[in-house]
């Protein structure tokens, strides 16, 4: 299917993940049939897709059953069942792990989001889960709080890989990144081996443009200017973030000091795009696919998303297009008396809710079941 737009995608240098999983996408057979059709290279999860793929389905309904029987407390039906999954992914995406020597073919968990604003209850779930789980090619999702830095420093100095959630601004991919590169010299200074150690920054996007579109419209009934710069501005903070983050991605990972771990074997942490579904129906469906793919990069695309690049998606090398325009997005905003600093905290704050929630909802659901 060398005419399928998902896998042509790989030819420019970026790796397509599946953001969503399911027991039975896993035991059909389905995902190892979509990992050789649409060239998929990896996947993620999160409490949402778990609370819609157990608390909504009758697929672990047994299963469920059988463990509460066996006095199983619904925390550990959670991570029994999570952990299966994520298992069983990483199994049918072991071929890719192994054929591109550890650069693909990773499967993410998350730990307990209500731990985002807690570093040493992250550090011990993420220890705890890297083992439960025993394989090599698992990312731990940590957030990107201001408690989570600390934490990612840490993880990766001890050799476990880490999926940074939450991102949405520029400042804090680079203390994300900087962590990234901290754990790696600690680890280094240690004589221990840098090569195994894997990272992706996940970038949030479709939200950057959910929260600020708002406030861009209440522009549009001053008219003149404002107006006039608030319409140009719609629907653009998300790709233009991305866009100027892969910039200083490019500048602090072809820097001297992450060269000189480079030579050791070390992995630079890639940029993965994340939130990839589009929001608002007046947008493309695949408006954060199309406009963002380029080289040494990952896009995580929910099912829907999925299907629809795979119907009518164009790709083309189009991440380092436009860069002069995307940094004037930047400077209209704040010509407009928006802060991106307080957007992203904003969204920051939000999305840990957003995951609480549907993580709540589950441990509901788990005990109704049960």
């Amino acid at each position: 299917m060398t005419d399928n737009p998902l896998k042509r995608i790989g030819t420019f240098g970026q790796s397509l993940w599946l953001d969503y999983i399911r027991r039975d996408l896993i035991t059909s057979g389905r995902l190892r049939a979509m990992i050789e059709t649409d060239g998929l290279r990896g996947m993620t999860s999160n409490p949402a897709i778990f609370q819609k793929a157990i608390g909504e389905s009758h697929e672990y309904d047994q299963d469920i059953k059988a463990m509460a029987k066996a006095g199983k407390s619904v925390p550990e039906i959670y991570e029994s069942l999570s952990q299966q999954d994520v298992q069983g992914a990483a199994d049918a995406f072991r071929p890719v792990y192994e054929a591109t020597d550890g650069a693909d073919g990773y499967v993410s968990l998350e730990v307990n989001p209500h731990l985002a604003r807690d570093t040493s209850g992250t550090l011990a779930e993420a220890r705890r889960l890297w083992a439960a789980l025993d394989r090599p090619n698992v990312l731990i999702k940590v957030p990107a709080t201001r408690e989570g830095l600390p934490a990612i420093r840490q993880l990766v100095s001890e050799g476990i890989s880490v999926n940074v959630t939450l991102l949405f601004g520029l400042t804090r991919h680079r203390e994300v990144a900087e962590a990234y590169l901290a754990g790696l010299e600690a680890r280094a200074a240690e004589a221990r081996p840098l090569g195994r150690v894997a990272s992706v920054a996940s970038f949030f996007l479709s939200r950057l443009d959910v929260r600020v579109d708002p406030l861009l419209e209440s522009f549009y009934h001053q008219g003149g200017k404002p107006a006039d710069l608030a319409r140009r501005l719609h629907g653009q903070l998300a790709i233009a973030s991305a866009r100027l983050a892969y910039q200083g991605w490019k500048e602090l990972f072809g820097s001297s000091r992450f060269q000189a771990l480079a030579r050791s074997g070390a992995r630079p942490q890639r940029l993965l795009w994340a939130s990839t579904g589009t929001k608002n129906p007046a947008y493309s469906d695949v408006k954060y696919v199309e406009a963002l793919i380029g080289p040494d990069t990952v896009n995580t695309i929910p099912p829907e998303t999925l299907d629809a690049y795979r119907d009518h998606g164009q790709p083309a090398a189009r991440l380092e297009q436009d860069l002069p325009a995307a940094r004037a997005v930047f400077e209209g905003l704040a010509e407009l008396g928006i802060l991106i600093s307080d957007v992203t905290q904003q969204l920051e704050d939000a999305g840990v809710e957003q995951f609480n929630l549907p993580f709540d909802h589950l441990m509901q659901a788990l005990a109704e079941k049960s």
